[in-house]
């Protein structure tokens, strides 16, 4: 016997994306930042379910242009299609320096 697929059913996942912003200069502008990348996230297919804000910190060792970076952490939803538009996206962003993506647990 084999399992059917119903197409209407979501296949979203739980996700952490860690995201560096390049700030320097623009300190005041941090939450608007924020705020944008929170609506491209949206606009992508994901619901946001929590942003951290971790604050201004230095790198360990500067390996490019910056020597520290705004921490922010989002925990969302979405299907796994959605991790690879969002890196496109936030690729060609000049204010996001890094984004690491990590999947989480269901919560329970």
């Amino acid at each position: 016997m084999t399992a059917t697929i119903d197409p209407t059913d979501t296949m979203k996942h739980r996700y952490e994306a860690l995201l560096v912003l390049d700030t320097k200069g623009k300190e005041d502008s941090a939450n608007e930042i924020i705020s944008r990348l929170e609506a491209d996230f949206k606009t992508d297919g994901a619901s946001v379910e929590n942003i951290q804000r971790m604050d201004n910190r230095s790198f360990s060792y500067a390996a490019g242009k910056l020597e520290s970076g705004y921490y922010v952490n989002f925990i969302f939803s979405a299907e796994p299609e959605t991790i690879e538009k969002l890196r496109s996206r936030l690729r060609l962003d000049a204010d996001v320096y890094r984004q690491h993506y990590q999947r989480l647990p269901e919560k329970k």
